[in-house]
């Protein structure tokens, strides 16, 4: 529990997590961009007051708006800057001395018909103690005057952000002669004076200066990397800089990677009524569940007090659709619950990711362990089984959770092998949905339903409990939009199915035409983005689908992985002709192919796959992977498939442990967003401050455990909320569009409330 203010963290602690990467205590720091600094400070002005020390601070946040202001003038005088441009203006006046000279520029600033400025930042103390060799009646003459100044900076504090800055310690052994004086013995005095003052300079229980202590936790890292043992190094300085930025405009941007000094967002109207939809839930199940526990006891078998035997005079009862309609509600109301306080109420902390080589293939290590160790036989042997492909969702599914929570995208060859995963995934979404409709013939409603709400129906929930449009959820309408397309591919006139094409051959080029109009269409999309954002951007699915105000990161999503699903539904049709035409050899421990053709298979398909990995090891940038990427995925895919499956003795087993993180694959990539990581998948949820190894141990098994939930919840509902029936379907589907028209309602009363 991060207390009252996460500025004060930011303030005053922290640590490095690695050379030049600092973490505040438990919430997240934005980096600053030039736009955003600009845009943040425009028409405001900052002063920086006091020695050196100061003036590089100075420096450094002045390069933050401009990179190539140069640090040049006499340095024992005021340095002005100014952005007209962005009517942004920064000061730098030189009072080494906390005297009568600071005070009256202070003073000055304490009157009303004077500008103030709208950030202060003051700080000095070393030329005290250098001028006055170290005395014990300087360090008097300074406590008594910032004694004398602290209650104008209390004043000032009022209307503007006054931050006093701590002494940073010194490196003794660098310091010149003249400056041997300048010990950290004495700065700690200093600090301790300026401290103890400042924040007893006010008769309300804290004082509205803000100690700027944590420069001292970095100089203590780097200040051996000074050039002469007093002044920090480059590095140290910019990072106080950033700190400052994200003190005053991180409640400005509300940047979505920067939690420190942010207020809780409002709630909306539309969460406020899931709240209420959420609370009543729970209110019925409870009441539900003692009506019936009452109903329980008084139908209790009793004993007969003769015979000594129980009289069995009830039978268990079955369990109502309304009971449980109204435990998994209710079940997911407290998950919800979690999910808001999580990645919304600020009542847990964030930090920043950072990658290292380390943080990612460890992880692998252990889990590529345990997958071999839990491992059984599986119950069919043919290619691409469902316990196989369980296993294969599970293990890529671990593999992207750890990539997440390391960072590990800052890192170009992981991130090429991760977007192959992404593309594995749909392309078992073409393989899977194709080989049903082929096979089954089943084109009806209830199918589809069926689909549309065991992937949408957490995303929905989330979109309304978190706030967050459907689009931020990336992966979801990606899959729900390619399931659409393979369906309305396959339905439409004719209907080309596996029992019709066995009649006749000719069928078979009907289906592959089918596909070659797909192909075009898929290519149409891709190459035309001004077609594909004006389907996209008409109402009502540019509520689905913009983020940001438009569709550019859906065109970007969907054209990174446009030919995957076809290359699936491709493979699943060659496949199953195959099959069909017993070319294949699928019975336990036998190898797909004669030995000959399976052994020259499998060498292709290694080198193949590894050309693919040193391919995407030696990508020299991710845009040029990414336009490559679509078109040469399926080659590692198609390589791990006829590896995994053309030995008998591979195909006949399968990893127990893989397959269970399978089965919820769906819901551990969507509630990582909120539950593991935090700030939008930017950051990582703390549960545990400051023993990290704990915390990743207990928020993950929380995360596991809730995604478990969630999946039964989804699976339960979708019996109840999807009859089989189709009379009471269309009853369900007119209130689910009655339900999506209300929210569109709502949505829009919201956007103009917000305007």
């Amino acid at each position: 529990y991060r207390g009252n203010d996460s500025c004060e963290y930011l303030l005053s602690s922290g640590r490095f997590l690695g050379e030049k990467v600092w973490q505040p205590h438990s919430c997240m720091m934005h980096k600053y961009k030039i736009s955003e600094a600009k845009n943040c400070l425009v028409d405001k002005h900052i002063a920086f007051i006091g020695d050196s020390r100061i003036r590089q601070l100075f420096y450094s946040f002045v390069k933050i708006i401009n990179p190539q202001f140069k640090e040049e003038g006499n340095k024992h005088e005021n340095i002005p800057f100014e952005d007209k441009i962005a009517s942004v203006k920064v000061d730098f006046l030189w009072h080494p001395e906390v005297n009568g000279s600071m005070k009256q520029c202070i003073k000055v600033w304490t009157e009303d018909s004077i500008a103030k400025p709208h950030v202060i930042v003051a700080g000095a103390a070393t030329w005290s103690i250098k001028i006055h060799n170290g005395s014990s009646e300087a360090l008097s003459q300074y406590k008594m005057n910032i004694t004398s100044i602290a209650p104008l900076l209390e004043k000032l504090a009022k209307t503007s952000d006054v931050y006093w800055v701590l002494q940073d310690p010194v490196y003794e052994d660098l310091l010149s002669e003249n400056r041997k004086m300048i010990t950290n013995e004495k700065i700690d005095a200093y600090n301790e004076a300026a401290v103890s003052i400042l924040n007893s300079s006010t008769r309300n229980s804290k004082s509205n200066v803000k100690m700027f202590s944590v420069s001292k936790l970095i100089a203590q890292e780097t200040i051996m990397e000074s050039l002469d043992g007093l002044h920090l190094p480059e590095s140290s300085r910019e990072t106080s800089a950033m700190i400052l930025m994200n003190v005053y405009c991180n409640k400005i941007l509300k940047p979505v990677d920067g939690s420190c000094c942010q207020p809780r967002p409002p709630l909306t109207l539309i969460q406020k009524l899931a709240a209420c939809f959420f609370t009543l839930s729970i209110t019925g199940y409870l009441i539900f569940y003692i009506i019936h526990r009452n109903a329980h006891r008084k139908n209790k078998p009793c004993t007969d007090l003769e015979s000594g035997e129980e009289k069995k005079n009830i039978i268990n009862t079955p369990v109502s659709s309304l009971e449980i309609l109204l435990q998994s509600f209710c079940k997911l109301g407290l998950i919800m619950a979690y999910f808001y306080m999580c990645d919304r109420a600020n009542l847990f902390m964030k930090e920043n990711k950072f990658y290292t080589h380390s943080s990612f293939f460890i992880p692998i290590i252990y889990i590529l362990v345990l997958g071999v160790f839990y491992n059984e036989n599986t119950k069919e042997t043919k290619v691409l089984n469902r316990e196989q492909t369980d296993e294969w969702k599970g293990w890529m599914q671990l593999v992207i959770l750890i990539y997440h929570i390391s960072g590990a995208s800052t890192f170009l060859p992981v991130y090429m092998h991760i977007r192959v995963l992404v593309a594995a995934y749909l392309f078992q979404t073409g393989y899977g949905h194709f080989s049903y409709f082929w096979i089954k013939g089943d084109f009806g409603i209830h199918r589809v339903c069926q689909v549309l709400f065991r992937l949408n129906f957490l995303v929905v929930v989330l979109c309304i409990v978190m706030d967050r449009p459907y689009q931020f959820y990336y992966f979801v309408p990606l899959v729900t939009v390619w399931f659409m397309i393979i369906y309305i591919t396959l339905s439409l006139w004719p209907q080309i199915i596996q029992k019709k094409a066995n009649g006749n051959c000719f069928w078979h080029f009907g289906l592959l035409l089918k596909l070659g109009f797909l192909l075009l269409f898929i290519c149409f999309l891709a190459y035309s983005q001004g077609a594909f954002e004006k389907i996209f951007s008409l109402w009502p699915l540019s509520k689905c689908f913009e983020l940001k105000g438009n569709v550019y990161e859906w065109w970007f999503r969907w054209r990174l992985d446009r030919y995957v699903v076809f290359h699936g539904m491709l493979f699943a049709f060659i496949y199953l002709a195959l099959q069909k035409r017993q070319v294949l050899s699928e019975g336990k421990g036998e190898p797909l192919f004669s030995n000959k053709i399976s052994n020259f298979l499998l060498f292709i398909s290694v080198v193949s796959f590894l050309t693919y990995s040193i391919w995407a090891s030696s990508c020299k940038n991710k845009a040029e992977c990414n336009e490559l990427h679509p078109s040469v995925s399926v080659v590692q895919i198609l390589a791990f498939i006829l590896i995994r499956n053309i030995p008998g003795y591979a195909r006949s087993v399968y990893s127990s442990f893989f397959a269970w993180f399978g089965k919820i694959s769906l819901e551990l990539f969507i509630c990582q967003y909120h539950i593991w990581l935090a700030a939008d998948t930017r950051g990582i949820l703390v549960l545990i401050p400051g023993n990290p190894m704990l915390n990743i141990i207990v928020s993950t098994f929380i995360f596991v455990c809730v995604a478990h939930e969630i999946s039964q919840i989804t699976n339960d509902l979708a019996q109840i909320i999807i009859p089989k029936d189709n009379s009471s379907l269309l009853k369900r589907l007119a209130c689910i569009a009655a339900f999506f028209c209300g929210l569109l309602i709502l949505s829009s009363i919201q956007d103009k409330s917000k305007q």
